[in-house]
């Protein structure tokens, strides 16, 4: 295990980058703040350095919001988005994740979609970030790594891959929804059911969307 000194690396943390990305960002992008003590746990327990992307996301900010909370980036945690990597995960002493093993959760967003780091739980490049599509119930590869991944939630076309989950006033409805929670709709987005513009919705807890979908699909 390495030390928090040999984790933290000031001298080339991509934190400057990360935050870069942000101000120039064509997507809304909100750093939520950390706790310092947390976010020291959550790295040292991560074991990954801040010269990554992943390590700065998770030493230097609580969490990751992007469109109104739409997409939820998971960092060490904070009181709008109380999961941390560690917590989510449900990472265990031999630093394995039992929520879903041979994979790392790293995002999700509220209609029940998630984003998973392949640790060999999908055919496919070590470390590709994954996608559970809510109206397929089946991982799909964004063939990409975290950091284009959050490059790409900071400037690639997010309404555009969401054009077909969202509803007219999305963005007022999610706005008081903390990270905790996400939108249940029904009839459910993988089921014949009109416009989801028309289609029932309610405040879930995350945990509700997850084995509701994740639980029941093809490949869980």
């Amino acid at each position: 295990m390495k030390s928090l000194v040999e984790l933290i690396d000031e001298t080339e943390s991509t934190w400057l980058e990360v935050q870069d990305w942000a101000s120039k960002a064509a997507n809304t992008v909100e750093f939520l703040p950390a706790n310092p003590q947390e976010a020291a746990e959550v790295l040292y327990q991560l074991q990954v350095t801040t010269r990554s992307v992943l390590g700065t996301v998770a030493y230097y900010t609580g969490g990751i919001l992007i469109e109104n909370g739409w997409l939820r980036i998971l960092g060490s945690g904070s009181r709008r988005l109380p999961r941390n990597l560690i917590t989510w995960n449900e990472i265990g002493a031999d630093g394995k994740s039992t929520r879903f093993p041979s994979s790392f959760l790293v995002a999700d967003d509220v209609v029940g979609g998630f984003f998973a780091l392949n640790g060999g739980a999908f055919e496919g490049k070590p470390g590709d970030v994954f996608y559970f599509a809510p109206d397929t119930l089946e991982w799909e590869s964004l063939d990409m790594g975290f950091s284009d991944f959050l490059y790409w939630a900071c400037f690639g076309d997010v309404p555009k891959f969401y054009e077909t989950f969202r509803w007219e006033g999305w963005a007022e409805e999610i706005r008081p929804i903390d990270g905790n929670q996400g939108v249940s709709i029904y009839p459910f987005l993988w089921a014949d059911g009109g416009p989801v513009t028309h289609r029932a919705r309610s405040v879930v807890p995350i945990e509700e969307l997850w084995k509701n979908f994740v639980n029941d699909s093809k490949l869980k």
